[in-house]
């Protein structure tokens, strides 16, 4: 009977057996009397040498923490973060602070560059190299801002991690701390700038790289995220220290054997007290700690000659019968699954339980390759569908405001002009080309300013046409002005107030448009008149109809107000989502007060370009 047409477990417990006879005598004859002594005295020295270079990295990180809480407390540092006179920081702390920055420099070899800035953007700088430039790239904003954001900062200050010039492909970090105004002026006690130090890698290099090591041992500085920032080993730097990170870090402290790409390591690890979650590792190859005792390992050679012969043997029935099929269908896994390889296909190499796996595992991929390709063509097509119901029904509620007020306004333009003359008539064209001007316009984001504006165009019309019958005010607080808004929602709303409000009304009214900003930071507009408010009835469906879940078009045959109004909200919800829109109040014989709700949008010019 051929053995590889056994079962797997039964040539799993065949190999078990012979493994624990041969390895039971030797282990317990090596395990107390060569492993513990072992342990024990690559323990002790690996603690020296990396006690020895934790002391030396604490002293060069406890320089940096001091010498830059002396700049920090400095009465002059302080100043020049919260003074406004530009003369006075130019000529009198600015020159001090640069003095006292390279000063810093000059007494701490460690330090690279030192920047002082505070929280309105104005800096100072020192630099010792061209890779100081680095404070003056966009990614290094980035990159320090996220510790600016950190609470624990104002306590005391924070060595960063590693940041990668990808220009130079250089590697730095920083040490940062606040700078809390403590001379009594409006900002006491408040932080009012930052101290950043770029801290020289190339010496703590320098720190290590003598370091009294067997020949194939390195030592590693980690800092909180296990990023090497020095090492005996020049290829680590900068790397991510994943084998520490795998192991137990409290086991590490009094030193642990692992194995590391198939060689025993003894590996230490000591916190340094001077930076938070920073380590010193030590990775000490055992068997260079342990060539004096190989007197012990002579006795054992009989042993061991027994015993390699026996594995020779068990090794090679274990690979031909069983390994080598796993290894092959691992193999194959790693090319048709690791990198990506759909197409790929496992080779059956035996009749066992190893072949028909790899039958199954080919009869999945080939039902998931379907799968996944169903799948693709279903997300693309919903995803086409919804994108054009969404484009069709943004278009359609857009395109539903504009000719609605074009059309009333030309009437009125059309009255006018039968019944004065031509100096309102060129009043109102006025107005009505700054109005369509700007309902045209190619951005659909404006500012609330011109949106402001066109409302004020709007009004002027209104006010020749009914001979100043209405009184009108605007009163929208400075801060929204420069905000963003979607365009033409204000307008149909003022319209509407006019001709479905005041208009009916024998003797005027008043329309008041306020602007301001809500606790939450949104943007609220008010539009309120004291005409001739709606029945009950009408209202309770208006609110309705701008309360349901999804926006719909309006049907045929609605109130052109209600047009209107569905419409805008709609058009905000589509935009924002459901918390914004427009809300209804009214009143019969009292008015009715329309409020517009839209999030806060910064202007920004890059958009307002047409």
């Amino acid at each position: 009977m051929k053995t590889s047409r056994l079962k797997l477990k039964h040539q799993i417990w065949m190999i078990f057996f012979f493994s624990v006879v041969l390895f039971t005598v030797m282990e317990l004859y090596f395990y107390y009397s060569f492993s513990d002594l072992t342990q024990k005295r690559a323990a002790n020295y690996g603690n020296q040498i990396i006690e020895q270079t934790r002391r030396k990295v604490d002293s060069v990180l406890s320089d940096i923490r001091v010498s830059t809480s002396v700049a920090v407390n400095s009465k002059l540092i302080q100043e020049f973060t919260v003074v406004e006179d530009d003369y006075k920081r130019a000529f009198d702390t600015g020159p001090y602070a640069l003095d006292l920055m390279d000063y810093m420099r000059s007494f701490n070899s460690y330090v690279n560059g030192i920047v002082i800035n505070d929280i309105r953007g104005k800096q100072i700088y020192s630099l010792g190299s061209a890779s100081g430039d680095i404070f003056f790239l966009n990614r290094y904003e980035t990159f320090i801002r996220t510790y600016k954001d950190n609470p624990s900062l104002r306590d005391k200050g924070m060595f960063t991690t590693i940041l990668r010039d990808e220009r130079t492909e250089a590697e730095q970090f920083f040490y940062i701390a606040p700078i809390v105004e403590t001379i009594g002026g409006i900002h006491f006690s408040q932080i009012t700038g930052y101290c950043t130090v770029m801290v020289q890698m190339e010496k703590l290099q320098g720190l290590v790289k003598n370091t009294e090591l067997t020949p194939n041992s390195t030592l590693y500085i980690l800092n909180n995220r296990d990023e090497v920032i020095a090492s005996t080993n020049a290829n680590a730097r900068g790397t991510l220290f994943t084998d520490v990170l795998s192991m137990d870090k409290d086991i590490l402290l009094n030193g642990v054997k692992t194995t590391i790409e198939g060689e025993d390591i003894l590996v230490q690890v000591k916190g340094l007290e001077e930076a938070d979650g920073w380590r010193v590792v030590s990775m000490i190859p055992v068997h260079e700690l342990t060539e004096d005792m190989n007197p012990m390992r002579k006795v054992s050679i009989t042993v061991g000659i027994g015993i390699i012969l026996s594995m020779i043997l068990i090794g090679s029935f274990f690979m031909n019968n069983l390994m080598r099929p796993v290894m092959g269908l691992v193999m194959d896994m790693k090319k048709a699954v690791g990198r990506r390889d759909m197409g790929f296909r496992m080779r059956v190499r035996s009749t066992n339980e190893v072949g028909l796996l790899a039958c199954d595992i080919n009869r999945m991929m080939d039902e998931m390759e379907e799968m996944a390709q169903d799948m693709f063509n279903t997300q693309a097509r919903l995803y086409e569908s919804e994108l054009s119901q969404k484009q069709a029904e943004f278009s359609a509620l857009q395109s539903q405001i504009n000719p609605h007020f074009l059309y009333n306004t030309l009437n009125c333009i059309s009255s006018i002009g039968l019944e004065y003359g031509s100096k309102e008539i060129a009043q109102i064209a006025s107005c009505m080309s700054k109005i369509f001007r700007y309902s045209i316009k190619k951005n659909d984001l404006v500012q609330i300013r011109e949106e402001l504006d066109c409302i004020q165009a709007y009004m002027k019309i209104i006010s020749i046409r009914y001979e100043n019958k209405f009184s009108m005010e605007l009163d929208v607080e400075d801060r929204l002005l420069e905000m963003r808004t979607p365009k033409m929602i204000l307008q149909p709303i003022v319209e509407n107030a006019v001709y479905h409000g005041l208009e009916r009304m024998d003797l005027g009214g008043r329309l008041e448009v306020a602007g301001s900003m809500d606790p939450h930071g949104d943007v609220i507009f008010r539009i309120a008149d004291t005409g001739r408010g709606m029945e009950p009835e009408v209202l309770a469906a208006l609110q309705a109809k701008l309360s349901m879940a999804q926006p719909k078009h309006v049907p045929d045959g609605q109130p052109a107000n209600s047009i209107g109004l569905s419409n805008i909200h709609n058009r905000l919800r589509l935009l924002f989502g459901e918390g914004y829109g427009i809300t209804i109040e009214s009143r019969l014989c009292q008015g009715t007060t329309v409020t517009v709700k839209i999030p806060k949008l910064l202007y920004d010019l890059e958009s307002s370009e047409e």
